[in-house]
C-alpha cells in the first residue's frame, strides 16, 4: 500500500507544484481544474469499460477452453505459448494492462510452473508477459485508440495503419526477438 500511496503523493505534489509555478499565467485555476478534470473522464472511462469487459471475457466458458488451447500452444517453449495467450487476452479486452492481469490470474501459476519445468527464468517469462501486452492490445477496439483519434479528430479509416504499424506490428516484431533472445541465452 505505501507503493500506492507514494504514487497518489506523487502526483499531489506535481499537480500543486505546476499549479504555483504557473498561477499567474492561470486566468482562472477553478476552469483549468474543471477542464482537466473533464478532459480525464474520457480516457478513464474507456479504459475501465474495457477492463470490466476483460474480466466478463475471463468469466465466460469459452476462455476456458481458449486457456486450455493457449497452454499447449508452442510445444516445448512456454515462452511462445505465453506470448500467444498474453496478446490474445490483450487483443479480446483491448487494454494492455486488462489482457496482463487477466492472464496473470488465470494463468500465471500455470505458466511459471511450465517455466520452471523448462528451466526458463521468472524475469524472462515476466519480461514476455509485459512486452506481449503491447501487440493485439492496440486493436481498432482499444480505449486508447479511441480516445487519441478522438482527440486528434481523426477517424480509424485515416490514421489506424500508421497506429497499427507502430502500436501492433513493432511490439509484435520486438516480441518474437525476445523470445528468440530468451531462448538462445536464457534471461538476461
Amino acid at each position: 500500500m505505501r507503493g500506492v500511496w507514494s504514487v497518489i503523493a506523487a502526483l499531489v505534489v506535481a499537480i500543486a507544484v505546476i499549479i504555483v509555478a504557473n498561477l499567474r499565467r492561470l486566468e482562472s485555476l477553478t476552469t483549468t481544474l474543471d477542464s482537466g478534470a473533464n478532459a480525464s473522464l474520457l480516457p478513464i472511462f474507456n479504459t475501465a469499460s474495457l477492463v470490466g469487459f476483460g474480466s466478463v471475457i475471463a468469466s465466460l466458458a469459452a476462455f476456458e477452453a481458449i486457456s486450455l488451447w493457449v497452454t499447449s500452444v508452442g510445444g516445448d517453449n512456454p515462452l511462445i505459448s505465453l506470448a500467444i495467450a498474453v496478446n490474445l487476452l490483450a487483443g479480446m479486452t483491448g487494454s494492455a494492462s486488462g489482457g496482463m492481469s487477466i492472464a496473470l490470474a488465470t494463468l500465471g501459476d500455470t505458466y511459471l510452473a511450465m517455466g520452471q519445468a523448462a528451466g526458463i527464468a521468472p524475469e524472462l517469462l515476466h519480461r514476455v508477459t509485459a512486452v506481449a501486452t503491447g501487440g493485439l492490445d492496440a486493436l481498432p477496439h482499444n480505449g486508447a485508440v479511441i480516445t487519441l483519434l478522438s482527440i486528434c479528430g481523426l477517424t480509424h479509416r485515416q490514421a489506424y495503419l500508421d497506429i497499427a504499424v507502430v502500436a501492433v506490428v513493432v511490439p509484435i516484431l520486438s516480441l518474437v526477438l525476445l523470445i528468440a533472445l530468451g531462448t538462445l541465452v536464457g534471461s538476461f
